[in-house]
């Protein structure tokens, strides 16, 4: 499979750089006070957790891979599952599905695509339960309406209807769609172990937005940092926009300043947690994908 890896790189990195600057001129989060954050331990031990979290989806990747004859080992694994980063920023992330693209021997459009249909499940599914704590806070809140909890309430119930129904008509689904078949194949291969992986992935990367509201001020338990989180990650997730872009920065935004925080601290915080939840792992995509296709050969991309 031929890519213009050079075209695609320059694009990718150009509209991380233009992003960034974006979010550091809107408002008012001083420079200095986001750069001191990351050089910070505490920006250190933020940074560590959200590669964690890469780490435990590749090898939740890993695992997958092996069930279509791609065993490899770990340390290679991973440095395969992180080129795939480098095609986040798309709408959906569905570009992720091209890591079985890639290799120089190709998984296949429709193997590629349950395997990233399997890991848009499962990380959807960890999300929604992080999700808790903040729900919980925001409907403890004084001024929430009355009609929240209703809504809420009746919002999971049309949840579990479709889940219901959806695996019910399983079989139809899977005759019109096969690669769905394989992605339930994923997901039904040693279930506790995957699940266990993707929560604690993306709590890591909650703990790391903890971390990054003490280092700026702003007081707030673990687990609520972790709910506002998945929050905001389910939110950006659903606009369909490439990496959830826009949405995710709004709600974390407005949910840290419904906290407390003023807005300022707010969008110097979500600026931090992006950087290190998302343009950090396009960055190591990026070099992973560079190495493995000039030293390793491991990906065709000529």
């Amino acid at each position: 499979m031929k890519l213009p890896l050079k075209p695609l790189l320059l694009v990718i990195g150009g509209a991380a750089t233009v992003y960034a600057v974006l979010l550091l001129l809107t408002g008012d989060a001083p420079l200095a006070q986001l750069g001191q954050a990351l050089w910070t331990p505490v920006g250190a031990a933020a940074a560590a957790l959200c590669v964690l979290n890469y780490i435990l989806r590749g090898l939740r990747w890993r695992g997958w891979m092996a069930h279509y004859s791609r065993a490899f080992g770990v340390r290679r694994g991973l440095r395969l599952y992180l080129a795939g980063y480098t095609f986040t920023p798309t709408p959906g992330n569905v570009g992720e599905a091209a890591r079985g693209l890639l290799l120089r021997e190709p998984l296949g459009a429709a193997d590629s695509l349950a395997i990233f249909g399997a890991e848009r499940a499962a990380d959807l599914l960890a999300l929604l339960l992080l999700t808790l704590p903040g729900l919980w806070w925001l409907l403890q809140r004084p001024e929430a309406a009355a009609w929240q909890w209703p809504l809420i309430f009746s919002l999971l119930c049309a949840g579990l209807l479709l889940a219901a129904v959806l695996y019910r008509q399983r079989h139809t689904l899977f005759s019109r769609l096969p690669w769905l078949q394989s992605a339930w194949r994923c997901l039904a291969h040693r279930p506790w172990l995957w699940l266990a992986q993707t929560l604690v992935a993306w709590a890591a990367q909650g703990l790391a937005l903890w971390l990054l509201c003490l280092e700026l001020g702003v007081q707030i338990f673990p687990e609520l940092a972790t709910g506002f989180y998945a929050l905001a990650m389910v939110g950006g997730a659903l606009s369909l926009l490439p990496a959830g872009l826009g949405g995710t920065e709004a709600l974390l935004t407005g949910l840290l300043v419904l906290h407390g925080a003023d807005l300022a601290t707010a969008l110097a915080i979500t600026v931090l947690a992006r950087l290190l939840t998302l343009w950090l792992a396009v960055a190591l995509g990026a070099l992973a994908l560079l190495y493995s296709a000039l030293v390793s050969r491991d990906i065709s991309l000529r």
